[in-house]
């Protein structure tokens, strides 16, 4: 809301902005009255602005035909509070729910200034009804896993259908030397109806040197039931273990984070799509032995995430981040071109979460940041290398991420789809990320940033 507001002993009003977010305990109820709590910034041009504003609303509109507003912040060091009510008539419901009559009170109640705030129906409308809200339980729902932890989505989901491929994969960063850790394990059902195979490879991405891997496999698929089996190499919950070439691993896995499912839920239990893809854990962390060549790194609680994936195969082109942001937030997005004919001349359809620290996802909803690819302006995906980038909005909220892989810090490494079609993955665990989240306030304004130098997971599929 904008307006202006005199205080006692000025001649001339001043500008006043305030941005608030309200939360109520129970769905709104038109005939009675709720109370809320409001929290956001108030400023007040040359004297105020406290984004730590907090205080009740009383919603009454029809039972009191009022909606009142108490609201405190600081001021010069004083606390003030801000009284206010919006009088609703039935004859000017537009102008009266619109128009909110306020004064300014110190703590003990000494009345320092009156003003008026106006809601700018022009700019503010679509916004403010997009931004409600019915939030879950989350003593009922933990949050995207809905209750359902790490070891929920360990098991494998190939049914012996031909033509699939399944896989975990998992990538963390050693914050002692700064190296990158990459393990791949993969399942693959050839299209002919041919014995399924598994295979995989590790890497790491050294900050003092060249990046070095191995694969291991194929070999036969004996079916496990707690994850990847296959040629000495394990993948199961909480531990990882194996070797391929000179590269040697016995990694103890810990999550931190509830599972996060980049692609909509439905897609990982129902697969539709030609793949989806999701985490068991959107953060955790890694503790034991690395080793490759002469160099052997002992991790403790190294940040990383381990991931699974299973569809049809590669996709025509793809761009893939995680982004641990400190803090227990992360950004996880996926980008990706279809092989279908028809669907390949499409731009790529963009899945981005971004898990913020209160256990909260943004988009609420994955199908949000694919909307974009419908032609609706939400989210779009340049691919290319070294630099890729994504942008879009959803509700009052938009972002801007922009990957850099250095070529001395890029692995390329060949694909085989279950059709024998080939791709290759352009791979750095060592990647740079910038990330800019905007909030709509009337006009867009910058309230995050975070800078990733060197830490970064990211990759690029081409064909």
């Amino acid at each position: 809301m904008l307006g202006t507001v005199l205080l006692v002993g000025e001649e001339e009003p001043r500008r006043v902005r305030l941005d608030l977010r309200a939360a109520a305990d129970r769905v709104l109820r038109p005939l009675g009255t709720t109370e809320a709590r409001a929290d956001g910034r108030v400023a007040i041009s040359g004297w105020a602005d406290d984004a730590g504003a907090d205080g009740q609303l009383e919603i009454s509109p029809l039972a009191r035909r009022r909606i009142r507003y108490r609201i405190a912040f600081t001021a010069g060091g004083r606390r003030l509070t801000l009284d206010g009510w919006k009088s609703v008539t039935p004859r000017r419901p537009v102008a009266s729910m619109t128009r909110l009559p306020f004064s300014l009170y110190e703590e003990d109640g000494t009345r320092i200034g009156e003003g008026a705030l106006r809601f700018p129906l022009a700019t503010g409308l679509a916004p403010f009804l997009t931004s409600f809200r019915f939030p879950k339980r989350r003593d009922a729902r933990a949050a995207e896993g809905k209750g359902a932890g790490a070891d929920a989505f360990a098991a494998p989901r190939w049914n012996g259908e031909p033509g699939r491929t399944e896989v975990w994969y998992t990538t963390a960063t050693d914050p002692s030397t700064g190296t990158g850790l990459w393990l791949h394990h993969e399942l693959v059902a050839p299209a002919d109806g041919s014995a399924p195979y598994a295979h995989g490879w590790a890497a790491a991405f050294p900050a003092d040197g060249p990046v070095t891997h191995a694969r291991f496999g194929p070999a036969p698929w004996d079916g496990p039931r707690d994850g990847f089996a296959a040629d000495g190499v394990t993948a199961r919950l909480g531990r990882l273990t194996g070797a391929a070439g000179d590269l040697r691993w016995d990694l103890a896995e810990q999550p931190t984070g509830e599972p996060l499912f980049t692609f909509p839920r439905w897609a990982w239990r129902r697969p539709l799509l030609p793949a989806a893809q999701m985490l068991p854990a959107a953060r955790a962390a890694y503790s034991g032995t690395f080793s490759y060549g002469t160099t052997t790194l002992a991790l403790d609680a190294a940040p990383g995430a381990s991931a699974r994936i299973y569809g049809h195969g590669n996709a025509h082109r793809w761009a893939w981040l995680h982004a641990d942001l400190g803090g227990g937030e992360v950004l996880e997005v996926v980008a990706a071109v279809s092989t279908r004919p028809l669907l390949r001349r499409l731009p790529p359809l963009v899945f981005l979460r971004l898990r913020r620290a209160d256990g909260t996802t943004w988009p609420r909803r994955a199908e949000r940041a694919a909307v974009g690819w419908a032609g609706l302006g939400r989210f779009r995906c340049t691919i290319g290398l070294p630099t890729w980038t994504v942008s879009g909005r959803a509700g009052l909220r938009r972002i801007r991420v922009v990957v850099t892989q250095p070529e001395d810090r890029t692995l390329p490494l060949g694909y085989t789809d279950p059709d024998g079609a080939h791709a290759t993955c352009h791979n750095s665990e060592r990647a740079d990320a910038l990330i800019v989240l905007d909030h709509w306030h009337g006009t867009w304004r910058p309230t995050h940033q975070w800078t990733l130098t060197a830490t970064a997971h990211a990759e690029v599929g081409t064909r």
